[in-house]
């Protein structure tokens, strides 16, 4: 499946089984609408699965890997070859995401799509689109060619994914400098202030700051990407882990499965898939809200709502995973409890 076949195949979610899942929790005895978000987040699983009673009980973390030349710029605080350490290190089943992903039975799988030398570890998936990007301060992050690659390679993990049979993703990242790229992608498709948009990342001095602030607006006057041509932006300014969640959020939804978004870099990912397909839109869920400047600005671009507000920013896939957590425990609820009629409780009434 191509990028084109992709986008061709996206369809909205069913809204019979949207209705139905609603009208499951309006029938069950609790107050209604009493779980807020989590359930709204249960009737659009069911609309994406096209059932009312879905399941999420096989569920991934898909992790994309790769480094950014723009890190020559001084916008980090550790050096590049940090991006290769935690690959291998995801690889092992080592990392944050990844134990906490095995904690609640989920599986993760890094994928190499564009560190910038080889990693080692049999559980890593080697997708190497090329050995990092370029300094975008310099030249465009890479080929418009090879942004298409990278997004057709979330594509192919997604339709991987769907054939294994698994309910639900959720994506995550590694990449050393990604925040200054995922700030200079939000930065061209929403037209919004770079110093609005562009945050400390892992823990930048105020120089550090200023000169981040300084090399996304570097890109963007050398570059001028088209915020009407998503693929335009990523290949100038974006970065391959960026590319690669876009496309597995877009080849999620052509295989008609729901994705879990973690923090600023997934939201930046998932603003692509949307302006490549704006039907991708309806098998979105906002795991949390990163606290990077940008996180706001994402969510409303792409009209979401978080289910965690709790100032987390460790990237990874780690909200998202957290995210997945609570819809377990509102699963539970929805598939478990007792209607109204058979607990012997008179039934809530809508307020007029």
């Amino acid at each position: 499946m191509d990028l084109q076949q992709g986008i061709a195949a996206v369809r909205p979610p069913c809204e019979k089984s949207r209705a139905q899942a609603t009208q499951r929790f309006s029938d069950i005895a609790m107050p209604l609408g009493s779980l807020g978000l989590l359930q709204d987040a249960v009737a659009q699983i069911a609309a994406i699965r096209r059932t009312p009673r879905p399941s999420i009980a096989k569920r991934a973390v898909v992790m994309f890997c790769a480094d950014n030349g723009v890190v020559a710029e001084g916008v980090t605080q550790c050096g590049q070859e940090v991006t290769a350490t935690v690959t291998e290190n995801m690889g092992r089943g080592r990392s944050a995401v990844c134990l906490m992903a095995r904690h609640i039975g989920m599986d993760s799988f890094p994928v190499d799509i564009g560190v910038a030398r080889d990693v080692q570890g049999e559980r890593i998936l080697h997708r190497k689109i090329r050995y990092g990007t370029a300094n975008m301060t310099k030249q465009a992050a890479m080929t418009r060619a090879e942004a298409v690659r990278a997004v057709e390679t979330g594509m192919e993990l997604a339709q991987w994914c769907a054939a294994q049979e698994y309910d639900l993703l959720c994506g995550g990242e590694m990449g050393i400098g990604n925040t200054t790229t995922s700030a200079a992608v939000t930065a061209a498709l929403t037209g919004a202030d770079v110093q609005t948009v562009t945050g400390r990342g892992a823990g930048l001095s105020s120089e550090g700051l200023e000169r981040k602030v300084r090399a996304i607006q570097t890109a963007l006057t050398l570059h001028r990407p088209d915020p009407n041509d998503p693929l335009d932006v990523l290949h100038k300014v974006g970065g391959l882990d960026i590319a690669g969640l876009a496309g597995l959020y877009l080849g999620a939804a052509a295989c008609g499965l729901p994705v879990v978004l973690d923090g600023v870099i997934s939201c930046t990912a998932a603003l692509v898939a949307v302006r490549l397909c704006p039907t991708v839109r309806g098998y979105l869920l906002a795991g949390h809200r990163s606290e990077e400047p940008a996180g706001a600005l994402l969510l409303r671009e792409l009209e979401l709502q978080p289910f965690i507000t709790a100032g987390m920013r460790l990237g990874e896939g780690t909200g998202a995973v957290a995210a997945v957590s609570l819809l377990d425990l509102v699963f539970a609820a929805y598939d478990g409890m007792p209607s109204f009629a058979e607990a012997g409780v008179e039934a809530y009434q809508p307020l007029t």
